[in-house]
């Protein structure tokens, strides 16, 4: 079995979701400490040909706590109409904006949950037939270093592999993994564009903006363009 283990983002971009693709089991990582300035909380959106960041608002956000231990404020609405402005003449607008309208008004108030609900969402409207856990839901000990941490996981999920993003690779070890009976692998993306009205393409923005432009089937071809190593 494959895992994955990582932080809740706000609608994040492609690689994000190749990786819940590629696992059987995607980890949601949500108690441990808070990147404030990170984009657990934001996410860039294209806005009159360019990148335009749009934040979820917190209350009493601080690199002192957990994930798990944040909760959103209330600008959901603020947020559902920028999107509107911004991707109203999309091709697939009609189609996707009545998701993120069900998403964004999600009463709960739990940051990691709200986000993990909106990754649970998604796959499922992508046909990404990936199973989520929370972190915070396994018993494990949280005192361990992070490589240490993931190892464990991986062992009390039954894993035999773990997948991770390109940036592991100067953070993790291969051997130590191995000597754990667990393959360690890498996802390196492809690159990827589409058509974006008539602009030049931007790249890295959030999966609300290929989900705008491109049809289902197109882009579980995009969310298999990958190599592990």
């Amino acid at each position: 079995m494959k895992i994955a283990v990582m932080q809740p983002y706000f609608f994040p971009y492609i690689a994000y979701w190749q990786l819940i693709n590629a696992v059987d089991t995607f980890v949601i990582y949500d108690d441990v400490s808070y990147i404030k300035g990170g984009y657990i909380n934001r996410n860039s959106l294209l806005g009159n040909s360019n990148s335009q960041l749009v934040t979820l608002e917190l209350i009493g956000a601080s690199s002192n706590k957990q994930i798990n231990q944040i909760k959103i404020a209330d600008n959901s609405q603020k947020i559902l109409k920028t999107i509107s402005q911004n991707y109203s003449k999309a091709p697939f607008f009609e189609d996707f904006f009545p998701v993120l309208v069900k998403l964004l008004s999600n009463k709960e108030k739990k940051l990691s949950r709200f986000i993990g609900n909106s990754l649970i969402v998604i796959s499922q409207y992508l046909n990404v037939d990936t199973n989520f856990v929370y972190s915070s839901d396994i018993c494990n000990d949280k005192q361990l270093n992070s490589q240490a941490r993931l190892i464990e996981i991986s062992k009390l999920l039954n894993a035999n592999y773990y997948v991770n993003s390109i940036g592991g690779t100067k953070l993790y070890n291969k051997d130590i993994f191995s000597e754990n009976d667990i393959n360690l692998r890498f996802i390196k993306s492809d690159p990827i564009s589409y058509k974006q009205f008539d602009n030049s393409f931007v790249p890295n923005l959030s999966i609300i903006d290929v989900i705008m432009f491109n049809s289902i089937d197109d882009i579980k071809l995009m969310l298999n363009r990958y190599d592990l190593i």
